[in-house]
């Protein structure tokens, strides 16, 4: 099993700051792709970046300039720089990654959810 626990979110003002966390554990083997999405009230979930165990990144349109992901590998953790934020920023950001576990006798791969964290951005 893998566990992901998200923090850093918050309330901050039109133009402001924050930095999203999200640290996975367990029994992991390797991590592949380390993601965040969001999802606004009524709306589909969406993108919001993702980084590829090489360092690949990609950006939703939205974002683009205004975030930065990373990834620590010795931590297992995944980071959202986030700058520059709009009200429309606004939604539950939530970290995904996918990877391979050891469960002791065997390997098999894993994809998990975080749990979650409210980011909301007033003007």
């Amino acid at each position: 099993q893998v566990q992901l626990v998200e923090s850093g979110g918050g309330l901050v003002q039109a133009g402001g700051s924050l930095r999203l966390s999200c640290a996975a554990s367990g029994s992991i083997a390797s991590i592949n792709a380390m993601g965040w999405y969001r999802q606004a009230p009524g709306k589909q979930r969406e993108l919001v970046a993702a980084i590829m165990s090489g360092g690949t990144t990609n950006y939703a349109d939205s974002v683009k300039g205004r975030f930065t992901i990373s990834r620590d590998n010795a931590k297992s953790t995944v980071y959202l720089q986030m700058n520059s934020l709009k009200p429309e920023d606004t939604a539950v950001y939530y970290c995904n990654v996918d990877g391979t576990l050891y469960s002791g006798s065997y390997f098999a791969k894993f994809g998990s959810w975080g749990q979650g964290t409210q980011v909301t951005v007033s003007s």
